[in-house]
């Protein structure tokens, strides 16, 4: 099979092709596809363009060595969005580096958790929501990210953190709110001053 018939399959149908064939030109489609995205996905989490480069690497190593597990019940983008997500956040964790987590309120019981509309969340500005994310816990940024930036379903994001879709609601409810409460510390008294 040549290149340009390799870039007219579905994501699923290379890696069944190269799961049977063992043949890197499947595998260097999928790369083609993806390395881009993932390399943005690291950028927007791990700030910092040489831990982005090498865990793009890393993650496709992963990709490569746990190809066989793909199931196919979710699309693969899903699939591959999951492991960069998770791949990210360990990095995180790992690095120890994060700031002071904001004294914005922890973990709310749930009926105490109001509900902030999605439209409330998307007056932010963009400059001034890139400083509120980077203000967030990672998990809290990753959900956010995979619903708003990616459009992931409810059932894609539970699929990819193990989670079931009410666990994914929840956290979402309260990653928004966090987000809110992050910005109104942020910016509500500057926007009251002037």
């Amino acid at each position: 099979m040549s290149d340009q018939n390799a870039g007219n399959l579905a994501d699923e149908a290379l890696v069944s092709l190269y799961l049977e064939s063992q043949s890197s030109l499947y595998f260097d489609e999928l790369y083609r596809r993806y390395a881009a995205k993932i390399y943005g996905k690291c950028i927007s989490l791990l700030r910092n363009e040489a831990a982005a480069a090498d865990a793009t690497q890393d993650i496709f190593m992963k990709l490569l060595l746990n190809l066989s597990r793909f199931s196919g019940q979710s699309k693969f983008s899903t699939w591959v969005y999951s492991i960069t997500y998770n791949f990210c956040i360990d990095v995180i964790r790992k690095q120890k580096k994060r700031q002071m987590q904001s004294s914005a309120p922890e973990d709310l019981p749930d009926e105490e958790v109001q509900e902030i509309s999605d439209a409330e969340l998307l007056e932010i500005k963009v400059n001034r929501l890139k400083m509120v994310l980077d203000e967030m816990n990672p998990n809290d940024k990753v959900i956010l990210l995979m619903k708003y930036q990616d459009g992931m379903t409810i059932a894609d994001i539970a699929e990819g953190m193990a989670l079931t879709e009410s666990a994914v609601k929840m956290r979402i409810k309260r990653s928004k709110h966090k987000c809110k409460a992050i910005y109104d510390k942020l910016f509500k008294t500057r926007s009251d001053e002037e």
